[in-house]
């Protein structure tokens, strides 16, 4: 018998009749549970599937003060008097590898994160952590591959929008004001497109904007909310403005987190609020329905450049590296198509370590990596082994591509894009949702064949073809350009005294934690206007805000 209309009721009692594992299987969606047995007098905990919401651990304190800590936060671990607070330098080599610190370490000593789709149990009786999985996404992947769709393409689209349609449906279930951002791209258009095909009245639909015509989106989002009738809000953000987010970004992230688009995110999730308590975001379809440039490379050039003997590729990459980015830029107009891509020099020289990759794990590697040698950086850092190193995942019966796919699945998007935007959101007490993350889609999704996906060169075909039958595709049809800020010009700008502050040579020395040499060296060459290293710069800048924040 229901006492209330509460979700947390619904899941005891399902734990109750079927037990925690079970239920967990059953459920769709987000969470982040600890459950104590009163039987067993046994702590577990666990994460839901995707990795949307966080979940820290580890044991503090010695002897009779030694505590089992968890929390959704580290700043509620914090609070207690048995934590160390002590950094962890290897996860310090992490966040300069890929700015964020992927799971399951955290920036301190002995707290870890807990995976997606993992369960964790502890007792005094075993105070060792035995954790283990109730959903495996690699094994989702490989599943999808070895079993995979039978139908047509026109047939997998069918399908898709039936379940796509089904799990916004369910996401849009709320007792409170609804919405959901736009950006006007393929995923967060397709998510609003279902929403409003379901709903009687206009969806809320929201986008910042910024008149830098390079980082700018809400003209394309405003053209779709006008043809889907949804109640449009945009916001055009001034620098100033923009820039005013930058001190609220250690608190909002508990640890160093220096994905730069984490400012539009809590810009557009600030808005939202305003409006409303719960907003759907399009955020995953990139990682199911191949949608990175990345992926499109690879699959056009991998195979190709095994054929050619591996010195002859590292001449051409020292060849393309001859050349300044800044040189590339000014030649890009020579160059069909180039001329089309932002920072074109600076992608070329990160195409360049592409030639010179001996393998597809090293090419990987590369690609997601703004710091090839980040220990050299980091004084008395060892960077640890992840799922991109010697933790990686048995992937075999996947190809190229979607290797790359089932590692961003399990790595990039659970700790970089499903970070930001949670923290974002929660930072304004909004919920955020994301459809393409129902289990059912992500199991489909990967039991589509790559060619249904990645087609005739286009990327996230079947997504497309849904979204389609509800868009003109010349709203939709144009290059792919990110949620971003010119963080470049900004750091040579406005930001510049804040930067110089934070990698102050003297202070880079007293602190201990950087190697200050190779750091001042690119911060005057960034000025200069030599190379573009905003995003490398990024990440050190982060951390040592975020070691501001915490000493103040």
């Amino acid at each position: 018998m229901w006492h209330g209309h509460s979700d947390t009721e619904t899941l005891l009692a399902g734990i109750d009749a079927w037990g925690l594992e079970s239920t967990l299987k059953k459920m769709i969606g987000m969470f982040a549970i600890a459950l104590w047995d009163r039987e067993t007098k046994t702590l577990i905990l666990a994460r839901d599937r995707m990795g949307e919401k966080p979940l820290y651990y580890g044991w503090q304190g010695c002897g009779n003060d030694r505590v089992f800590l968890f929390g959704s936060e580290l700043k509620a671990l914090k609070a207690h008097p048995a934590f160390a607070a002590e950094i962890d330098r290897g996860a310090l080599c992490l966040l300069l590898r890929h700015n964020y610190i992927p799971a399951p370490y955290s920036i301190y000593q002995g707290i870890a994160k807990l995976e997606p789709g993992c369960m964790l149990s502890v007792s005094l009786a075993q105070p060792e952590p035995r954790v283990w999985k109730y959903w495996d996404a690699v094994e989702v992947a490989r599943a999808g591959v070895v079993q995979p769709f039978a139908g047509t393409a026109d047939q997998a689209v069918d399908a898709l929008e039936v379940l796509a349609k089904d799990a916004v449906r369910q996401q849009m279930m709320a007792d409170v004001p609804l919405g959901a951002f736009l950006s006007g791209g393929i995923d967060s258009s397709t998510v609003v497109a279902l929403m409003q095909a379901q709903s009687s009245r206009p969806v809320k639909t929201f986008t910042i904007g910024f008149n830098n015509q390079g980082y700018n989106e809400a003209e394309h989002a405003k053209a779709v909310a006008r043809h889907l009738g949804t109640e449009h809000t945009e916001l055009y953000v001034t620098p100033a403005q923009a820039m005013e987010v930058i001190p609220r970004l250690p608190d909002l992230y508990c640890e160093p987190f220096a994905d730069s688009s984490q400012i539009p995110t809590f810009l557009v999730s600030q808005l939202a609020k305003q409006h409303v308590t719960v907003s759907l975001s399009g955020d995953a379809g990139d990682e199911l329905f191949c949608g990175y440039n990345r992926y499109q490379l690879t699959a056009s050039l991998w195979h190709k450049l095994a054929l050619i003997p591996s010195p002859l590729r590292a001449l051409a990459a020292k060849g393309i590296t001859a050349l300044s980015p800044a040189a590339w830029d000014r030649l890009a107009h020579l160059i069909p198509g180039s001329g089309r891509l932002r920072l074109f020099g600076d992608k070329l020289h990160k195409g360049a370590g592409v030639l010179a990759s001996r393998t597809l794990d090293e090419l990987y590697l590369g690609m997601v990596s703004l710091q090839r040698n980040p220990s050299d950086w980091v004084i008395g850092g060892q960077e640890p082994v992840t799922h991109l190193t010697g933790l990686a995942p048995e992937l075999e019966g996947l190809n190229a591509v979607e290797q790359m796919m089932a590692l961003d699945t399990i790595s990039y998007l659970p700790d970089d894009i499903l970070a930001k935007v949670d923290r974002a959101a929660m930072g304004v007490s909004l919920e955020g949702r994301v459809p393409f993350l129902d289990h059912r889609v992500v199991e489909f999704a990967w039991s589509l064949p790559l060619d249904y996906k990645l087609r005739d060169g286009q990327t996230k075909w079947p997504l497309r073809q849904v979204l389609y039958r509800h868009v003109p595709r010349e709203l939709i049809d144009r290059p792919k350009m990110g949620f971003g800020v010119p963080l470049h010009d900004w750091l040579r700008g406005p930001l510049r005294d804040w930067a110089e502050n934070l990698l102050d040579e003297e202070r880079l020395r007293r602190e201990g934690y950087f190697h200050f040499s190779p750091i001042r060296k690119m911060w005057a060459e960034h000025l200069s206007g030599k190379r573009n290293w905003a995003n490398n710069l990024w990440g050190v800048l982060m951390f040592q805000a975020w070691q501001e924040s915490e000493l103040g």
